[in-house]
């Protein structure tokens, strides 16, 4: 019996990913609400030192930067919001495997978790082809945000965690500010605040919603 259903299987296939070990593809699926002590940890610590190297290389080799903007770049790139935005980009969202609670709480959706299943998957790919090919699936998939084409309107976080890199800043800190409305038509209002520059609003009908409005409506006024 197959470790992943079928449609799992495909869109790895699909978006670049080399699946010989399909349990360890669940595992790094596989989020620990669900109870399963195969869960996406251990891949997650792996898959980031490997997207950090893949990254470094790309920039060291197309960049005559100094070693202070190397660095303030490679944070941009392999932050969590670049990392759950890319995540989204190729459908993760649907294929993580989440305990019932963690679901209904919106974790499939969740910046934190998306990042972390990214950054597993890229693991579970380094462990079943190799350093290379992983390297280049991640200039593949990073590509956007490597030549700096991300869109602001597609994905306001990681525009803001690159322009705040980019005009030596801290990153954006978020904070929710208010939370109004019965569970199934909450509404959340966050405030993003980068140090020394300002701050902005935004309000949807999910946490990770409203900190991309606040993203979004920071760039218009400060971007």
């Amino acid at each position: 019996m197959s470790a992943l259903p079928d449609d799992t299987r495909a869109w790895l296939a699909a978006t670049g990913f080399t699946v010989r070990d399909e349990a360890m593809w669940r595992m790094a699926l596989t989020h620990g609400s669900t109870g399963e002590t195969d869960n996406y940890e251990r891949l997650e610590w792996l898959g980031d030192r490997v997207l950090g190297l893949s990254i470094s290389h790309w920039l060291f080799a197309s960049s005559d930067a100094s070693e202070g903007q190397l660095a303030q770049r490679l944070n941009a790139l392999v932050s969590r919001d670049t990392c759950s935005c890319i995540a989204r980009d190729i459908g993760v969202p649907a294929h993580v495997r989440l305990g019932k609670q963690a679901r209904d709480d919106g974790a499939h959706d969740s910046d934190n978790v998306l990042g972390d299943v990214m950054e597993a998957l890229l693991g579970a790919n380094f462990l079943d082809a190799g350093f290379e090919p992983t390297r280049e699936l991640v200039h593949l998939l990073w590509q956007s945000a490597l030549e700096g084409r991300r869109g602001r309107s597609k994905h306001p976080k990681a525009a803001l965690q690159e322009w705040a890199a980019g005009n030596r800043r801290k990153p954006p800190e978020y904070a929710l500010l208010d939370r109004t409305g019965p569970d199934h038509r909450a509404r959340f209002t966050v405030q993003v605040r980068i140090a020394g520059v300002g701050e902005s609003e935004g309000t949807a009908g999910s946490k990770q919603a409203a900190e991309t409005e606040a993203a979004k409506a920071f760039m218009e006024r400060y971007g």
